[in-house]
């Protein structure tokens, strides 16, 4: 896995109330969950790059305001018939 290094003001952390750690963890997420809201990576991969099981970034997304699944009515018409 290929590694980003990304700059930022030594005092962002504490603006956001965040540790550096939960800072850094957050970004991951962020980046994680715009790629998947833009349908550029699966959600497997966008918790590999958040550094979370598939079932945490899943349940995580609702804080960024991404939806977890992106499904038309016809698509939820036709898994409540399948159900």
């Amino acid at each position: 896995m290929k590694t980003l290094e990304i700059q930022y003001p030594d005092t962002l952390p504490d603006v956001t109330s965040q540790t550096e750690r939960e800072f850094q963890r957050e970004l991951k997420m962020a980046l994680a969950s715009k790629l998947f809201e833009l349908g550029r990576i699966t959600s497997g991969q966008a918790a590999d790059i958040a550094g979370v099981s598939r079932y945490a970034f899943l349940s995580d997304l609702s804080r960024f305001g991404v939806n977890a699944v992106d499904w038309d009515l016809e698509e939820i018409e036709a898994e409540l018939r399948n159900a």
